[in-house]
């Protein structure tokens, strides 16, 4: 049965294509629509801008991108972007929303675990990653490289968007009964609370050498975000390990790969999405890239046992994270129906039955 609220599925985003809601400069690529979420794709240009902006009521980000930006870049053939510095691209895929329809976005897992600070903007926006119902226009993606600079070319995928129809997000009492239903975080004793359910992190370690996560390294060479296993992990990274404290000191700005202490589960007729800053649970931010889709973690699509890999930053002053210490919460929303393929079921999915692990541009040594 077909809900009259909630998140389109992959074959409802084919359909917006199909009918024009969708457009795009090329034609998709095999793998780019998942089951809750659309990919989107880089320009042909990157604008190196003096700072970010919002464009605000009554104003197109073209318009703002004529005074502001600072010297523009062929993405052709490949450009590096610098970290420290800020980058709008005009993307390939554009909009014309239904009026009952709105969108918003999120940087892809693999975006969020290299850092990469990245925004969808939309002409006359007042806010980042928000679509309003109806909006009829083209998309634009803010780059900003914190840690390792980059390099990306037309039709990289560094951000990925979700439709929805009316309001869809469970709340406290939902989440509890679907829970008790599906387990939807190891817990026996969920944390649920203003619509989300709490995640911890787990800093006693895997493996012989009780590794707890990673570091990130500063003054690397360049990451091609298009490259899978292209680079060693020792080059970018330094590994962490528990030393049997159960305990980490976050350095202000510094960048950490960690993992929660929770396997997750999100439910095929559901997605979910990690709030990314509590300032309730401390002054860090935790996973720039909250999407997690239909399956994820589902035991029938290969994912029984998934962890949250959570990209951790602190904020102003060095904050002490424990073991089991709550760092976030994960919101779900109803699909308006069952995805025809689900995460991890042959779409190519890196991160399915995942537990600490980087973004699939590192080999191990």
């Amino acid at each position: 049965m077909t809900r009259k609220t909630g998140i389109l599925a992959d074959g409802a985003i084919r359909a917006l294509f199909a009918a024009g809601r969708l457009k795009s400069e090329a034609a998709l690529d095999v793998d780019q629509v998942q089951p809750a979420s659309l990919d989107l794709r880089l320009g042909s240009k990157a604008y190196r801008v003096r700072a970010s902006f919002m464009p605000g009521p009554g104003h197109l980000v073209a318009d703002k991108l004529t005074r502001l930006k600072l010297h523009e870049i062929d993405l052709a053939d490949g450009a590096v972007l610098e970290t420290g510095c800020v980058y709008i691209v005009p993307l390939m895929e554009s909009l014309d929303l239904p009026t009952d329809m709105s969108a918003s976005a999120n940087p892809k897992s693999s975006t969020g675990r290299l850092d990469i600070f990245t925004r969808v903007m939309t002409d006359r926006a007042q806010e980042f990653d928000k679509i309003p119902a109806g909006y009829n226009g083209p998309l634009y993606l803010e780059i900003s490289p914190r840690t390792f600079p980059i390099v990306v070319r037309r039709g990289s995928r560094l951000s990925q968007i979700r439709f929805r129809i009316g309001h869809a997000l469970l709340n406290d009492a939902d989440l509890l009964s679907l829970h008790d239903n599906e387990t939807l975080v190891a817990s026996e004793a969920p944390n649920v609370s203003n619509g989300g359910i709490a995640v911890s992190i787990d800093l006693k370690g895997t493996g012989p050498d009780g590794l707890i996560g990673y570091r990130g390294k500063h003054h690397t060479a360049v990451i091609d975000v298009d490259a899978k296993s292209a680079h060693d992990v020792l080059d970018f990274w330094e590994p962490l390990y528990s030393r049997g404290r159960a305990e980490l000191i976050l350095d202000p700005d510094e960048f950490y790969i960690l993992v929660s202490r929770e396997a997750v589960h999100v439910p095929p007729l559901y997605a979910a999405e990690m709030t990314p800053y509590d300032t309730l649970v401390g002054e860090f931010r935790v996973h720039y890239a909250g999407f997690f889709d239909p399956g994820f973690g589902h035991a029938d699509a290969g994912g029984a046992g998934a962890k949250a890999v959570l990209e951790v930053r602190s904020h102003e002053v060095p904050f002490i994270l424990e073991h089991a210490q709550i760092v976030g919460r994960l919101v779900y929303e109803h699909m308006l129906e069952r995805p025809q393929g689900l995460y991890g079921t042959g779409l190519g999915s890196n991160y399915q039955a995942q537990g600490l692990k980087l973004s699939k541009h590192f080999r191990l040594p």
